[in-house]
C-alpha cells in the first residue's frame, strides 16, 4: 500500500501528521474531485471512491489534490497541505477560493497571440511563488505565432522572472509534450492554469491520453469557445498527476505579498531605501524607486504593474473588520469634506 501511496504523491510530510492510532485505523486517500456534498477520492489501490461529506466538513474547505483520512465510510480529516493554489473568492469578504493542493509544478500557459500578457503572467507567477510550487511558463502555438516571431514571445516571458523556466511548444506535437513530461514523473503533481483557448486541454490530453475536448480560437479576441469547466485530477503517462482547472482570464490576488516581493525583488529591494517607510513611489521626495525609473534603470510600466499588484493584494487580504474600518474612515472623510464645503459657502 505504501508504494501506491507514493504513486499518489504521498511523502514524509504527510506521514508525519498521523498519530499511531490514525496510522493503524484510518486510510489515507487523495481527493480527485470536490463536489457540493461529496468528494471523489483516490484510494491506495488507485481506485476512485465517492465519500459523502458529513459533520463539519464542507466542500469549500477542500481542494483537488488534498490528502485526507477516511474510515472507509466517512471523511475524518484533511491533512495539512504542502502547497496550495488559491485566489480571492468573488464578493466583498476576504475569503479564499481553493484551486488545487499539494502541487509540485505549476504550468502557466499562454500563447503566441493576443493572449500573451505580462501582467497576467505576473499574477500567476506571484501565486506560484507564494505557494512554493515550481513555476513553468508554457507558451503554446509556437508553430503559428501572431504579430511577432515565437522567440520574441519567449524572450518576453524570460524577462519577467528568471526563476521560472520558459518552454515554447506546439501543444499538438508529441515531441513537445515529451519535453513537459520531465516534470510529470511518478509522485509528481502538475496543475495547469491559464486563459481559455491557449491549449490547456490539448496539453492535458497529450499528457494523460484522455479525450478532453478542445475549443477553437475566435479570431476576433483569441478566446476559446469551450474550456474545461470543473477541476479534476488525472493520471499522466509519465506516472504523475495532472490537475486541470477552468480557464481563468484574471486571478484576484490575496495573501500573496511574499510572492509579489520575490517576483519584483529588484523593485522591493530599492523600496527599502526610500526616505519614507510609507512611500507610494509616485511623487514623494527621496523615493529610490522613482530615482531608478528616472535614471532608466527600471521599466516604469513594470513598476506600475508591481504597484497595482501590491495594492490589490493588500486590499483583498484585509479582514472584514479591516474593510469595515476602512469604510468608516472613508465615510468620515466624505462627511468632513462636505462639512468644509458648506462652511465655505456660508451654509
Amino acid at each position: 500500500m505504501t508504494s501506491n501511496l507514493n504513486i499518489l504523491g504521498w511523502s514524509q510530510f504527510f506521514n508525519g501528521q498521523l498519530d499511531l492510532t490514525e496510522a493503524e485505523s484510518l486510510t489515507p486517500v487523495r481527493l480527485s474531485e470536490v463536489r457540493r456534498r461529496s468528494v471523489v477520492a483516490l484510494t491506495p489501490e488507485l481506485e476512485r471512491r465517492e465519500i459523502a461529506l458529513t459533520g463539519d466538513h464542507v466542500a469549500t474547505d477542500m481542494a483537488v489534490g488534498d490528502f485526507a483520512l477516511t474510515d472507509g465510510e466517512r471523511l475524518i480529516r484533511v491533512l495539512d497541505r504542502k502547497t496550495v493554489i488559491s485566489r480571492k473568492a468573488a464578493g466583498l469578504a476576504a475569503q479564499a477560493q481553493l484551486i488545487a493542493a499539494n502541487i509540485d509544478t505549476l504550468f502557466i500557459t499562454t500563447s503566441c497571440n493576443l493572449d500573451f500578457n505580462e501582467a497576467r503572467l505576473e499574477r500567476y507567477l506571484a501565486i506560484a511563488i507564494e505557494a512554493e510550487a515550481m513555476p513553468v511558463i508554457v507558451i503554446t502555438k509556437a508553430d503559428k505565432p501572431e504579430d511577432m516571431p515565437a522567440d520574441v514571445y519567449e524572450d518576453r516571458a524570460k524577462a519577467i522572472y528568471e526563476g521560472a523556466e520558459v518552454l515554447l511548444i506546439n501543444a499538438k506535437s508529441p515531441e513537445d509534450i515529451a519535453r513537459l513530461e520531465t516534470y510529470c514523473g511518478t509522485g509528481q503533481t502538475i496543475a495547469l492554469v491559464g486563459s481559455s483557448g491557449v491549449g490547456k486541454s490539448t496539453i492535458a490530453r497529450g499528457l494523460t491520453g484522455e479525450d478532453i475536448e478542445v475549443g477553437d480560437i475566435r479570431e476576433d479576441d483569441a478566446k476559446g469557445r469551450h474550456t474545461t469547466t470543473a477541476r479534476s485530477m488525472h493520471r499522466m503517462h509519465a506516472g504523475g498527476w495532472l490537475i486541470d482547472t477552468p480557464g481563468m482570464r484574471e486571478l484576484a490576488l490575496h495573501d500573496a505579498s511574499e510572492g509579489i516581493a520575490t517576483l519584483f525583488e529588484d523593485i522591493t529591494d530599492l523600496a527599502t531605501a526610500c526616505k519614507f517607510s510609507d512611500c507610494q513611489h509616485r511623487t514623494e521626495p527621496g523615493c529610490a524607486v522613482r530615482r531608478a525609473v528616472d535614471a532608466g534603470d527600471l521599466d516604469p510600466d513594470r513598476v506600475e504593474r508591481w504597484r497595482k499588484l501590491v495594492d490589490e493584494d493588500t486590499r483583498n487580504s484585509e479582514t472584514i473588520a479591516d474593510a469595515r474600518e476602512r469604510g468608516r474612515k472613508f465615510s468620515k472623510m466624505v462627511k468632513t469634506t462636505m462639512k468644509a464645503k458648506k462652511a465655505r459657502r456660508g451654509e
